[in-house]
């Protein structure tokens, strides 16, 4: 499955989270970057790819109305993907960290009574391939 979203040299599980993630399949995202973080889970890229795996977690329980436990996965995710430098694996990290922030905000904002889901933002992930 995961061939299907190869660009370039770039491990096809790794772009394939981009482009679920972008269509909103969240669980599929998570599982298909799952595939590379049980390799490197202790690795350079261990913490990367866990907190990427946690950021379509928060998702995933966003879809499911589950509010709080989507705000301590984006907590978990921003602490892991704040170990990297600015760009890391063609994303912007500062990008991704905004990202949870603001998403996380608009939970804290309404005191978690709100699914900042059922709005018109759409959360989007985008690689940088000249990086």
């Amino acid at each position: 499955m995961a061939e299907q979203f190869r660009v370039g040299e770039l491990d096809p599980h790794y772009t394939g989270y981009f482009e679920l993630f972008n269509q909103e399949k969240f669980y599929e995202a998570h599982d298909v970057l799952e595939h590379i973080w049980l390799k490197d889970k202790h690795g350079a890229n261990g913490a990367f790819y866990k907190g990427l795996i946690q950021l379509a977690g928060a998702f995933v329980h966003l879809q499911k109305n589950r509010l709080q436990p989507s705000a301590a996965l984006f907590k978990l995710a921003q602490t892991n993907l704040e170990k990297y430098p600015r760009w890391h694996e063609s994303l912007d990290i500062r990008e991704a960290l905004h990202l949870i922030a603001n998403w996380l905000g608009a939970l804290e904002l309404t005191e978690f009574t709100k699914n900042p889901l059922a709005g018109n933002e759409r959360p989007k992930l985008i690689l940088q391939m000249e990086k």
